[in-house]
């Protein structure tokens, strides 16, 4: 008995030993190559209530066409939209980030992340900005009390 399982392991450990290593993926020269205009947008100070959007332009730099199979934001506060058709080599195409900032005071800094069959596999872009309360911004005649103020 001792006898068969030494052999069982000797015949699992030379079996293990003796396994393929996987064939090294080159890359494709040809592949599609995403090169965005911009990576980042600051949208600066947005007053809150309104959705903040940008579109953000990219160009397929590539040699076969670009597909994006999927486009999601870091949070439900972002909405991205994205093309769905292929964009063909030496085309141009956007991505729209849509900021909600309805109840979201503050400083913010959200990522969108782009899966597509791009040489370098996925992508990152971001969206930044500070969202203030209506009342504190000067723009707007009525939120400035001294805007008011008779004139003597």
């Amino acid at each position: 008995m001792k006898q068969l399982f030494l052999i069982l392991c000797v015949t699992l450990g030379v079996t293990a030993f003796a396994q393929d290593k996987p064939a090294e993926v080159k890359p494709n020269p040809n592949a599609p190559k995403i090169k965005f205009a911009q990576e980042a947008f600051d949208f600066g100070t947005v007053v809150e209530g309104p959705q903040a959007t940008h579109e953000f332009k990219f160009k397929n730099e590539g040699k076969e066409p670009l597909i994006l199979s999927n486009v999601k934001a870091s949070c439900g506060c972002t909405v991205p939209t994205w093309p769905k058709e292929p964009i063909l080599p030496g085309k141009e195409s956007v991505i729209t980030a849509t900021y909600n900032t309805q109840g979201r005071v503050g400083a913010f800094t959200k990522t969108i992340t782009i899966e597509s069959n791009a040489d370098g596999g996925s992508k990152v872009i971001t969206i930044k900005g500070e969202v203030i309360k209506p009342e504190d911004d000067k723009s707007i005649p009525f939120a400035n009390p001294s805007i008011l103020a008779p004139k003597n």
